[in-house]
């Protein structure tokens, strides 16, 4: 097979946002890990990507003929602090890959860019392999997500506390459009009252993720509650599945609805809403049960950023702003309602909803397991008396007097999940040079609702040994 064919489409069409730059090239490359099927669907050979050449497109040091590198310019809100120019400061796009849907191929960990902000633009190989294992956990969950397709090992050591072995991945995105991108732009055109390149980023946006509203009466405010829909439905999902992203900077939040940057990121094990894993985030921000909120509050900004599109004046413009974003948290508990629902083997109505309330109250008290609860809970239904903690109890027979669909609940209630002393002990493991355990968790996340023998320990939460669990942004 020859290389793949890449277009260079965003760098093409934003020059303003978009700055040509090079990999670094690692001194002895090595493939680490694979995404066969992702690559299979992309169009791609394995085998090629396994290959010299192949490497040489997995670490960006050379492109296909018509791909132009770049380092994309975004501005964004970090913990609440406008930042007004961040940018890929250790990424590139290399360029989009044609086909059904047009698909960014992009790079992580490959050398300063001149938006790295004095950092080495270097990737660190637990790191990598964590943003690998977690987003195609979230993918085989369903989940929108980011793809990754590779990680590679640079042969540099990366100095860190310790010197550490260096990484790229090779990320697959929708798009890497985010409302930082806007922000951004918005300022520009704010100081130069040129709303040209405001408008043909929307475009861009439109064409790309919404095209059904180019059709619309007002294109602009079509985008604005399509990304509003897109992103209630991606919060409700990662609640249902105890994901916590730990910074949902604006940076971090794109215009596709597809979950991006998996840095200090994990799953909830004991169910508390206020369960915070990230090492930075002290005053709790990013917490599980802020996610929706946050969430709404990155949408405000997007809004700001795109006001002057919405209507021919700023009032109307408001108007239908706020319009558009107070429907964001009822359509938000629309969605987690019905999924929770689901996940209750429940119709809907007032008992479903006050049990399910009365649940997760028992769940916060008792330190419960949130993802294996359900799985035992329909064990409980098919009458298992063991299955439950005692303090269900007397929950569990009203629940069982609406007569739940157990069988449905397996359906939907995965068994495993990217656990997070599993996910440790295979990053601990890969940087010595051992990947059978990312290997064999890979196995077990990506079909997470097929129970198999054997594979018990997969599905337990961490022991207590393992402690209170802190995880980092990876830089």
């Amino acid at each position: 097979m020859a290389s793949p064919t890449l277009t260079a489409d965003f760098a093409r069409e934003f020059p303003e946002l978009a700055q040509p730059w090079q990999a670094a090239i690692p001194p002895e490359p090595k493939l680490l890990v694979l995404n066969e099927k992702l690559a299979a669907e992309l169009g791609l050979d394995p085998s090629w990507l396994k290959s010299a050449e192949g490497l040489k497109l997995l670490t960006g040091t050379d492109v296909p003929d018509g791909a132009t590198p770049v380092a994309q310019a975004y501005a964004g809100h970090q913990f609440g602090n406008y930042v007004p120019l961040l940018g890929d400061g250790r990424a590139l796009l290399l360029g989009e890959l044609d086909g059904q849907h047009r698909r960014d191929i992009h790079l992580k960990g490959s050398g300063p860019t001149p938006f790295a902000r004095g950092g080495d633009g270097l990737a660190v190989v637990g790191p990598m392999l964590r943003e690998y294992v977690i987003s195609e956990a979230m993918h085989a969950l369903g989940i929108p997500t980011t793809r990754s397709l590779a990680v590679v090992a640079t042969g540099a050591p990366v100095q860190r506390e310790t010197p550490v072995p260096g990484a790229v991945l090779t990320r697959v995105a929708a798009s890497h459009l985010r409302v930082g991108s806007f922000q951004l732009v918005a300022q520009q055109a704010r100081a130069t009252g040129d709303l040209g390149l405001l408008r043909r980023l929307a475009d861009y946006a439109i064409a790309r993720h919404y095209p059904d509203a180019a059709h619309t009466e007002n294109p602009y405010l079509a985008l604005f509650q399509a990304v509003v829909e897109a992103q209630a439905s991606l919060i409700a999902q990662w609640m249902l599945v105890g994901f916590v992203h730990g910074v949902m900077n604006t940076d971090n939040m794109t215009i596709s609805g597809e979950t991006i940057d998996y840095g200090p990121c994990a799953f909830m094990e004991a169910y508390d809403p206020a369960t915070v894993f990230s090492s930075i985030d002290h005053a709790g921000r990013y917490a599980y049960g802020n996610q929706p909120l946050v969430a709404q509050w990155n949408l405000a900004r997007f809004a700001e950023s795109i006001l002057p599109l919405l209507a021919a004046t700023e009032e109307q413009a408001l108007s239908v702003a706020v319009e558009t974003l107070e429907g964001f948290m009822p359509r938000y508990h629309g969605l987690w309602s019905a999924g929770m629902l689901a996940k209750f083997g429940l119709s809907a109505d007032a008992e479903a909803a006050a049990l399910i309330d009365q649940a997760l109250a028992l769940m916060t008290e008792h330190q419960v397991d949130y993802t294996s609860f359900f799985r035992r809970l329909s064990a409980a239904g098919r009458g298992d008396t063991e299955a439950l903690p005692a303090a269900f109890g007397d929950w569990l027979g009203r629940w069982r007097v609406l007569q739940p669909d157990v069988d449905a609940m397996d359906r939907i209630n995965p068994v495993y999940i990217a656990r997070n002393h599993l996910v440790e002990q295979a990053l601990a493991a890969a940087m010595r040079g051992d990947l059978t355990p990312v290997e064999k968790l890979l196995d077990v996340i990506t079909e997470p609702y097929r129970e198999r023998d054997g594979w018990a320990a997969y599905a337990e939460p961490a022991p207590p040994e393992f402690g209170t669990y802190r995880t980092y942004c990876g830089t």
